[in-house]
C-alpha cells in the first residue's frame, strides 16, 4: 500500500487546446492536498490494461508544468471506450477497482465530454454499491460546448477563436477579386451547432447549424439575394447540419454514410462544405470554394483563448477540492453572472444529468429563417473568445 492517498486523473475523448491546463489544475490541487497525483495513459482503456504514469515524476519543476498548462492535445492520451452497465457485467468493475485500491486512489478524476460523464457515472454507481470510499468527479471538456448543466465548456472558447479568425482572414482572401464568390467554412460540431454559431464575432453573411434543417432551396434563394449586391459571401456551416428528413448533408458525399462511435454517435463527419459548394456552384454558376477547418480547432494553441485556458485549470483544482470535500458523481461546472464584466463562478452538477445528453443553441438565439444567430449569442460568446486583434476594414 503506498504511504499516501493519490488523485488519479485521465482524459477522454477529443482533445482541445485546453484539456492539458485541466489536468495542470488537477496535479494542482492534489499537490496542495499533500497527494501523489497518478495519470492514466490513454484514458480508462489505458488503465484497465495497467498503463499508469506518476505525474509528480513526469512534471518535476515549474517550467514543465507551466508547459503543460499551454500544450494543445491530451498528453496522457485519448480514448472512446464505452464501459459496461454495471448491472450486466461487473468483472471489468472488479478490475478496475482493484487497481485504484492498489495505488491507493482517493479521488478518480475523468476529464472530458458527454461520454466521459458516463464513465464517471457508471464508476460512482458502482463504488456506491460495493461501499467504496473512493470520489469520483468529472471535469468537462468539449469544443463542442455541449454539455448539459454549464454555461459552457473548456475547450470551446479556444477553439471558437481559432474559428473566429480563420473566418476574418479567410473572408479577406476571398475578397481579393472583383468577382461574384461563395465560400463555405466547415466547423466543427456534430449534434449542437455552438462552435459554428461562434463565428457571429467573423461576421459571416450566412451561419447554418445542426438546430435547423436545412432546406436547400431557401439557401439558394438567399445566397442569390446577397450575390445580387456584393461580390463575396462567407457561410459559416456546422458539419452536422441536416436535411429536413433528418439525414446529414455531408453524407451526400459520402460512399457509405456516416459511421459510429462506441457510444453510438455518428463519427468522422466531413464534406458537408463540399456538397453546399458544389451544389451551388452548379445552381448559381458564380465561384464557390468548400474550407474545412477540421482538427485545427481543437489543437490550435496559437489561437488559444485566456479566458479559455485560466478557467479550465480552475476547474481541474475544483473537481479536486470537490472529491477531498466528500462530493462524489459529480461534474465540475460555470455559472455565468454577468457578461459584462464577465463573471462566473464555479459549482458542481449531478453527473448523471450530463451523461449522454446534449444541449443545443437554443432557439431563440437563432434567427427566424435558420440561417444566423442573435445578438445574444454575440454576447455570449464574445467575453470567451476575448479581444481579436484588429483587422483594417475591407474596402468597398
Amino acid at each position: 500500500m503506498a504511504e499516501k492517498g493519490c488523485v488519479l486523473v485521465g482524459q477522454s475523448g477529443g482533445p482541445t487546446a485546453a484539456i492539458n491546463a485541466s489536468l495542470a489544475g488537477v496535479i494542482d490541487g492534489a499537490r496542495a492536498a499533500g497527494l501523489r497525483a497518478m495519470g492514466m495513459r490513454y484514458g480508462i482503456q489505458g488503465f484497465l490494461n495497467g498503463r499508469m504514469i506518476d505525474l509528480d515524476s513526469a512534471l518535476p519543476n515549474k517550467d514543465s508544468f507551466d508547459l503543460l498548462r499551454r500544450t494543445p492535445s491530451s498528453w496522457l492520451g485519448s480514448c472512446r471506450y464505452k464501459l459496461p452497465e454495471p448491472g450486466t457485467d461487473q468483472s471489468v468493475y472488479q478490475e478496475l477497482f482493484e487497481r485504484f485500491r492498489e495505488i491507493d486512489a482517493t479521488a478518480v478524476l475523468y476529464i472530458g465530454g458527454n461520454d466521459s460523464m458516463d464513465t464517471i457515472a457508471k464508476l460512482g454507481s458502482y463504488g456506491r454499491s460495493i461501499g467504496s470510499s473512493i470520489r469520483f468527479i468529472g471535469v468537462p471538456k468539449t469544443i463542442d460546448n455541449d454539455l448539459m448543466g454549464t454555461d459552457h465548456t473548456p475547450g470551446y472558447g479556444s477553439a471558437a477563436r481559432f474559428v473566429v479568425t480563420a473566418l476574418r482572414e479567410l473572408a479577406r482572401d476571398a475578397d481579393v477579386y472583383d468577382l461574384k464568390s461563395v465560400t463555405f467554412v466547415e466547423i466543427m460540431g456534430r449534434d449542437a451547432g455552438w462552435l459554428a454559431a461562434s463565428s457571429v464575432l467573423a461576421e459571416p453573411d450566412l451561419i447554418l447549424l445542426p438546430e435547423i434543417p436545412l432546406v436547400e432551396d431557401a439557401l439558394v434563394e438567399r445566397l442569390s439575394e446577397l450575390l445580387s449586391h456584393k461580390n463575396t459571401v462567407m457561410v459559416g456551416v456546422s458539419e452536422g447540419v441536416c436535411t429536413p428528413d433528418g439525414h446529414l448533408v455531408c453524407e451526400r458525399t459520402m460512399a457509405h454514410g456516416a459511421g459510429t462511435d462506441e457510444f453510438g454517435h455518428r463519427a468522422a463527419l466531413s464534406g458537408t462544405s463540399r456538397y453546399l459548394a458544389s451544389m451551388i456552384k452548379g445552381r448559381l454558376g458564380c465561384k464557390t470554394r468548400a474550407v474545412e477547418l477540421s482538427t485545427l480547432q481543437r489543437c490550435a494553441s496559437h489561437a488559444a483563448s485566456r479566458t479559455d485556458l485560466d478557467e479550465a485549470f480552475e476547474l481541474g483544482r475544483a473537481g479536486v477540492e470537490a472529491a477531498l470535500a466528500g462530493e462524489s458523481v459529480r461534474m465540475c461546472a460555470f455559472d455565468r453572472i454577468s457578461n459584462d464584466p464577465y463573471a462566473t463562478r464555479t459549482a458542481l452538477v449531478d453527473v448523471s444529468s450530463v451523461a449522454n445528453q446534449i444541449r443545443s443553441v437554443p432557439r431563440s438565439w437563432i434567427n427566424a429563417d435558420g440561417m444566423g444567430v442573435s445578438e445574444e449569442m454575440l454576447s455570449y460568446v464574445r467575453p470567451l473568445v476575448g479581444k481579436l486583434p484588429p483587422l483594417l476594414t475591407a474596402l468597398s
